[in-house]
């Protein structure tokens, strides 16, 4: 089966609660009727009008700047965000490399979170049963795997989140920013491991904020801007408007209506 992403007419809003808890001291200053006052909700579109497709053998590179709401993106994609405006259909098993260990449960042993894990991803007690070996020995926490999560270093924490989420072969991989996890000594293990996930899944979306690993692993790239697609193409053209257009200081000309 292919498998396929399709966003059509998304929007995605964030509110912002202004000065949501007010201090003592300002509350002796100002009295309770301003800082009442003072507890203003505000919203802002964080994703505007986003149009999408990604089929079977995309690899899709998304370029911009800090808060261009590329990691929003993916997170609306995901599931975590879901749209206010707009839909989002995806078609195809979806493994995620963002924000690794959110699952975690630091009060369970990492053999537990192995499988806590597993359900949050969709499969069975059998399946992780037959890749549990496996994400152990990748994790190297063979004499640790049994002790609370709570107890493990951030390095031991992320071998194991990251040993989860590689195991499972995915037919749609959405990265975030994730060449270079665990320890030292585990970053290229993690690396190559990435590298074969790129090559069996069926498609690819990837933030990145390397340039070159856009040209040289995604056949296609959006540029975001202010949560607006402002430009998508090829991505050595995309990353020379991005380049030109959005890090330098020329005015902004889209290459893509909207």
């Amino acid at each position: 089966m292919s498998a396929e992403i399709r966003i059509t007419d998304a929007w995605l809003r964030f509110r912002v609660y202004r000065n949501p808890s007010p201090s003592l001291k300002e509350t002796m200053l100002f009295g309770v009727k301003r800082n009442r006052a003072a507890r203003v909700v505000e919203e802002f579109a964080a994703l505007k009008n986003i149009n999408l497709n990604v089929s079977s053998g995309d690899r899709l590179g998304i370029i911009g700047l800090n808060g261009a709401g590329k990691s929003t993106l993916l997170r609306m994609i995901v599931g975590i965000y879901p749209p206010h405006y707009g839909t989002v259909e995806v078609t195809g098993k979806i493994t995620s490399v963002i924000e690794l260990g959110t699952g975690m449960d630091l009060e369970l042993s990492g053999r537990e979170n192995i499988y806590l894990n597993g359900t949050l991803l969709g499969l069975s007690f059998r399946e992780m049963k037959e890749l549990e070996k496996e994400i152990i020995e990748f994790s190297e926490l063979q004499d640790k795997i049994d002790l609370p999560v709570k107890y493990y270093s951030s390095g031991m924490y992320s071998r194991l989140a990251f040993s989860i989420a590689a195991a499972i072969k995915p037919e749609i991989l959405i990265a975030d920013e994730v060449f270079a996890t665990g320890d030292a000594q585990f970053i290229p293990k993690s690396l190559k491991r990435m590298e074969e996930m790129f090559e069996f899944s069926k498609i690819l979306v990837l933030v990145s904020h390397s340039l070159s690993q856009i040209t040289q692993l995604c056949n296609k790239a959006i540029v975001l801007h202010g949560g607006e697609i402002v430009g998508r193409g090829k991505p050595d053209e995309m990353v020379d408007f991005y380049l030109s257009e959005i890090a330098g200081d020329a005015p902004l000309k889209r290459t893509t209506p909207l």
